[in-house]
């Protein structure tokens, strides 16, 4: 006599779960493609993550089933948790930091009198027609405190070799040179112009450097400014000492 032997069926939960975290990754995917590629494809981003909050809810109601019925779909269930949370976790990076960052978009090597920006057609155009708004002495002193190693930059170079080099270091970094302007002048400064954007999402910032010679050197001082919102998650900070870095290299080779 052949026994009967039923198999337990699949949680339904669990692979709606694995299948909600499946869609989720894949629509994220397509919204940090075509944010990359200039297009406002946030409200695609931020359904992907409504989607994997809903793939994390069932997967905790799979392992609840399965604890008490004894059903299959453990292995899809875990899989569906791990691919939310996954997916989930830069968002919560990008929470924490609003927490523990000060309310700052606009960042500057120069608090009292940081470099503007170029109001040239070119430039204007390059940033869409917007210029970033002068910020209270007031206001930038939260800088000190949260960043105390942005500072003025000082080569041992002159004004002209100082600016070729910095030149360079923003092609290094890959961001777009909007405008450039030669020292010269009763004061002898140099400016630049440019955009700089995040490894993920491509955010655009706006960036503004100022050359001023001294009695054997030249000052540089760097702006960094967010576009969006009030927060730019540590993007500036990360923008200057990116620069630096790029500008110490170029030195170091000459």
């Amino acid at each position: 006599m052949r026994r009967l032997i039923v198999e337990e069926p699949y949680s339904k939960a669990a692979l709606l779960s694995q299948r909600l975290a499946m869609f989720s990754l894949a629509v994220a995917v397509i919204g940090i493609l075509g944010a990359a590629r200039g297009l406002d494809l946030l409200a695609v981003l931020a359904g992907a993550l409504i989607v994997a909050c809903g793939a994390i809810l069932c997967a905790i109601l799979a392992f609840a089933i399965i604890w008490r019925s004894g059903r299959k779909g453990a292995g899809q269930a875990f899989a569906g948790l791990v691919l939310a949370t996954l997916l989930l976790a830069y968002p919560a990076y990008l929470a924490q930091q609003t927490l523990r960052l000060p309310r700052l978009a606009d960042i500057s090597t120069d608090i009292a009198d940081p470099p503007n920006f170029s109001l040239s057609r070119e430039a204007l155009a390059a940033r869409g027609d917007a210029t970033p708004p002068s910020v209270a002495i007031a206001s930038r002193k939260a800088q000190i405190n949260a960043y105390p190693q942005i500072q003025p930059i000082l080569l041992d170079l002159d004004t002209r070799k100082a600016f070729d080099a910095a030149l360079a270091a923003l092609a290094a970094n890959g961001w777009k040179i909007v405008e450039q302007r030669p020292p010269g002048g009763r004061a002898g400064l140099g400016h630049i112009d440019a955009i700089a954007t995040s490894f993920i999402l491509g955010f655009p910032s706006d960036i503004a450097l100022r050359l001023r010679p001294l009695a054997g050197q030249t000052r540089i001082d760097i702006r960094s400014v967010s576009r969006f919102g009030p927060y730019d998650f540590g993007a500036n900070p990360r923008n200057i000492a990116s620069f630096e870095a790029a500008l110490e290299a170029v030195v170091d080779k000459k």
